[in-house]
């Protein structure tokens, strides 16, 4: 058996099998990248839910896996050279998965075309849409001054024409399923449904982006790592 004594995560989010991978995460739109890619590469894993509204991944604990305070994390007791290995930032742990499963990621130049869309997705999608939902349905819709809320509105709306036009003909990002698709389908959902800002975005239009969404939720595994960690 696996000794995970090693992480003060485990002292916290104590392991019931240290010998899979640990997911350190909740249903949100990063930590749901990490949950349906773990889903759709059929990886034995045990989820442990951070509830990040009590600010759970601020604790010693969870800093001593990830300094930066933010979910999804993993431990894969089974690493590289068989040796442990602790993991942060939601794109290098689908990148990770990928390789380590040889699944939904291309090899060659189409691996670095599917790369910089994961990139894109984390430069730019996530942020930008994390900040329509504080000033439109979080805190920042109290704020008398409109004008962050248009600026962030206006840039998501520019990401999802690109992201549109991407999908021009085709019916994934990479014409097939990847850790691309994985890494921007719950960032979109999340606007148009939880933030309820798709009149806000202007997302009627974006038939290509709204087919592709719904092809993606249409996936099983999608829909198990939607609700992978949950507090309902």
């Amino acid at each position: 058996m696996a000794d995970l004594s090693a992480f003060p995560i485990s002292r916290r989010w104590p392991a019931e099998n240290p010998d899979i991978l640990q997911l350190y995460s909740i249903n949100s739109p990063n930590g749901v990248k990490a949950s349906i890619m773990l889903e759709e590469t059929g990886l034995p894993y045990e989820p442990h839910l951070v509830v990040i509204g009590d600010n759970e991944s601020w604790t010693p604990e969870f800093l001593s896996l990830n300094p930066n305070g933010k979910i999804p994390a993993i431990i894969d007791p089974n690493g590289p050279d068989r040796k442990p290995l602790a993991l942060f930032e939601s794109g290098a742990i689908l990148t990770y998965l990928a390789d380590k499963t040889g699944m939904l990621l291309p090899e060659g130049a189409r691996r670095y075309e599917t790369l910089q869309w994961v990139f894109w997705q984390v430069g730019h999608i996530g942020p930008f849409f994390g900040q329509v939902g504080f000033f439109h349905k979080f805190a920042g819709r109290h704020w008398e001054d409109k004008r962050p809320l248009q600026r962030y509105a206006d840039e998501s709306k520019r990401l999802l024409n690109v992201l549109d036009n991407r999908l021009a003909g085709r019916e994934w990002v990479m014409d097939d399923y990847t850790i691309a698709d994985i890494s921007l389908l719950g960032w979109v959902r999340n606007l148009i449904t939880f933030y309820d800002a798709a009149e806000l975005v202007d997302y009627a239009p974006m038939k290509n982006v709204q087919a592709w969404l719904e092809r993606g939720l249409d996936r099983p595994a999608v829909q198990r790592g939607l609700k992978i960690p949950s507090k309902d």
